[in-house]
C-alpha cells in the first residue's frame, strides 16, 4: 500500500491540480483524491472538469507513475484540472468497509483467529466477508449481529497510523487475509486501521470517523462456500 492524498485528507472530495501527461481517454494528474479501488472496496466515482467541458470518471488505473483517470472519448485534458469524488457514493464505501471491519474483528476474537478468505462492497448497500471457518455454527454467526450493531450504538472512533512493515509483520492479528498480505508502500511504511478497544489491521481502504457513523446493520445471509469457508453478508 502506497500513501495516497485520500489516506491524509479523507474529507478533501475536490482538488486541483496538474496535468502531468495524457492520452485519449486517460490523464495523469500530480495528485488526486480518488480511491482506485482495493480490497474488496470499489473505485470512487466522480468527475473532472477542464477548460474543455466536463468528463465522468469511468475507471482508475495506478502504474509506476500514479493514478489515471479514465474516462469515454478522445479529450486530451491539459494544465489544471479540477477532480471531484462523488460522496454519497464515497461515504457509503467508508460506511460499508467500517462494519466489515467490525465484522472481521467479532470473528477473529469469537472464533480464535479465523483469517478473511474474501471480501466484497457493493453498491447496492450491501457486502460479504468470507472467513475460513471449518465446522463453524451458521446460527452462531447469524447471532454476530447483535454485538455488530452494539459497536455501532458505541460510537468507537475509528484512525489510522503507517509502521514499517516487518513490524507490522511481527504483531499477531495486524495481517489478517489468509491468501494475501499487503505490501509495503515505496517508504516501507504499511496503513494500520484501528476501531478504539475493538480492532487492528493492515488495510488500505476509506472508513468513517467512527462506528456511529453507520446506519444499523443485519445479517442477511449466511454461505457455506465449500468445506471450510462461510460467507457472511450484511445490509445496511
Amino acid at each position: 500500500m502506497s500513501r495516497a492524498f485520500y489516506h491524509d485528507h479523507p474529507d478533501i472530495l475536490q482538488l486541483e491540480a496538474e496535468v502531468r501527461d495524457a492520452r485519449p481517454g486517460a490523464v495523469l494528474v500530480e495528485r488526486s483524491p480518488f480511491f482506485p479501488g482495493g480490497g474488496g472496496q470499489l473505485p470512487d466515482q466522480g468527475i473532472l472538469r477542464w477548460s474543455g467541458g466536463v468528463l465522468p470518471i469511468t475507471g482508475l488505473e495506478r502504474d509506476e507513475r500514479g493514478l489515471w483517470h479514465l474516462f469515454a472519448g478522445e479529450a486530451l485534458p491539459s494544465g489544471k484540472v479540477t477532480l471531484e469524488v462523488e460522496p454519497a457514493f464515497r461515504a457509503l464505501m467508508c460506511e460499508l468497509h467500517t462494519l466489515a471491519h467490525v465484522v472481521n474483528a467479532l470473528v477473529y476474537t469469537q472464533f480464535g483467529g479465523a483469517l478473511l478468505t474474501g471480501a466484497q462492497l457493493n453498491a447496492d448497500a450491501t457486502f460479504r466477508v468470507d472467513f475460513d471457518l471449518p465446522g463453524a455454527d451458521n446460527d452462531t454467526l447469524r447471532a454476530l449481529e447483535a454485538p455488530l450493531n452494539e459497536v455501532i450504538r458505541r460510537d468507537l472512533p475509528v484512525s489510522s497510523i503507517f509502521m514499517p512493515h516487518d513490524e507490522a509483520q511481527a504483531v499477531p492479528g495486524l495481517f489478517r487475509s489468509k491468501a494475501v498480505a499487503p505490501p509495503a508502500g515505496e517508504d516501507g511504511l504499511v496503513r494500520i486501521v484501528e476501531i478504539l478497544d475493538l480492532d487492528r489491521q493492515a488495510c488500505g481502504g476509506t472508513h468513517l470517523a467512527s462506528t456511529g457513523r453507520a446506519r444499523p446493520a443485519r445479517i442477511v445471509k449466511i454461505d457455506n462456500k465449500g468445506r471450510q469457508n462461510r460467507r457472511i453478508k450484511v445490509a445496511v
